[in-house]
């Protein structure tokens, strides 16, 4: 029996009473599973004397988390064995219409996050909230671990001029916060009216990271295969903004990253004198079989974390980034537009939330002097954050 209990967990063992006599829809993708790997649309529709299920609802990937990248949509359907409308998230709508939302009185949010404000699915959530304050529809998110725990935060904090898919409030790029923790801070940072329960995990404390937990790990993405593959990603994700591969293609995607131009042996040799803290980099060649150099045999490192409490993901990946642009600047470039729709900004940019992570960089600081810099907009961020942790 797992150590913790999901809200999906915890609404089951309640008998759904918070839900009885509400017609609801539900957001959903293929991690929203309890403790014995059983999907919530399955439970839900199990539990039709209890939980009128009207419509399901997808973000990034679909449902069934099948479609790959960024920029790949899927459109709604109607779900074969219940009969009711499929709705996309991730298309031309990335905010629940009217339409929609039409026939339900309560949203039901189950979604994993993985705890870096790059991951999609923490902004379909505030996109739903906003929507259910508009059309005064109630919420209820299940609320499911950090898999990297909530203690540490890392990384800068959104510059809201470069607000987008990947970042829609001032938050780091390693935040700390469960989804539905992260719930009431956007109630509150966007002054929503929204009536907005969550159901609270019982048994989970900030320390733990998700083996802890007990529970089992379901990707909630294609290219988030494991736990090791969260821990690096609030780094690993900012390698997407480059000419660089991030290892999609392989079986360890963001845990590994290069280029065809990189000699791997040569880069960890720099790095390792780093004494980067938590890891160990290891070099390696890989041949990714789609995404950037399909078929090209790379050089470059991967990512061992072998201490997770001091690894700290971003400025690891900084060095690591920085590092190849010093070593291969001829060959070093950063991706060009678009990244998930922003037809004009550089996508390192996007991820990054504005150009002082970039532009620092290129002016040859070292991580740590651009970590330093981030401090101050860390603890700011941790002194509004509090009053929405509800673990301890």
């Amino acid at each position: 029996m797992a150590t913790v209990m999901t809200g999906l967990d915890r609404l089951q063992a309640g008998g759904w009473g918070m839900l009885r006599g509400q017609r609801v829809g539900l957001l959903v993708h293929p991690a929203s599973v309890d403790h014995n790997l059983r999907h919530a649309r399955g439970r839900f529709a199990a539990a039709h004397d209890a939980v009128d299920l009207c419509a399901l609802y997808g973000p990034q990937h679909g449902i069934l988390g099948q479609t790959q990248d960024n920029m790949i949509e899927w459109s709604g359907f109607r779900d074969p064995e219940l009969g009711i409308p499929v709705h996309s998230l991730y298309g031309e709508h990335r905010r629940p219409t009217p339409a929609m939302l039409e026939g339900i009185d309560t949203l039901v949010v189950d979604l994993q996050d993985v705890g870096a404000r790059y991951y999609t699915f923490i902004w379909t959530l505030l996109l739903c909230l906003e929507a259910c304050a508009e059309g005064g529809k109630r919420v209820v998110v299940l609320d499911r671990p950090n898999p990297l725990g909530g203690v540490a935060v890392e990384g800068n904090v959104l510059d809201p001029a470069y607000r987008s898919f990947v970042g829609l409030a001032p938050i780091p790029m390693r935040h700390g916060l469960t989804i539905g923790e992260l719930a009431g801070f956007f109630r509150a940072w966007r002054a929503l009216d929204v009536d907005l329960e969550v159901v609270w995990m019982d048994g989970w404390r900030r320390a733990m990271d998700f083996e802890a937990t007990g529970l089992p790990w379901v990707l909630p993405s294609p290219n988030m295969p494991t736990v090791d593959t969260a821990f690096v990603y609030p780094g690993g994700c900012l390698v997407e903004g480059t000419s660089l591969s991030e290892g999609r293609g392989t079986t360890r995607p963001f845990e590994i990253l290069g280029a065809p131009f990189v000699d791997g042996r040569r880069l960890a040799a720099v790095l390792q004198a780093w004494n980067l803290p938590g890891c160990r980099l290891r070099p390696l060649s890989f041949e990714p079989t789609f995404h950037k150099f399909a078929g090209q045999v790379c050089g470059g490192v991967q990512v061992h974390v072998t201490d997770r409490a001091t690894f700290e993901p971003v400025a690891t990946y900084t060095a690591a980034i920085a590092a190849i642009a010093g070593l291969w600047p001829e060959h070093f470039a950063w991706k060009r537009p678009p990244y998930e729709y922003e037809p004009e900004k550089l996508p390192i940019d996007i991820l990054a939330g504005g150009t002082r992570w970039r532009e620092q960089l290129e002016a040859g600081l070292t991580p740590w002097q651009m970590k330093a810099g981030w401090l101050e907009e860390l603890r700011a961020f941790a002194d509004i954050a509090e009053a929405h942790r509800h673990y301890a």
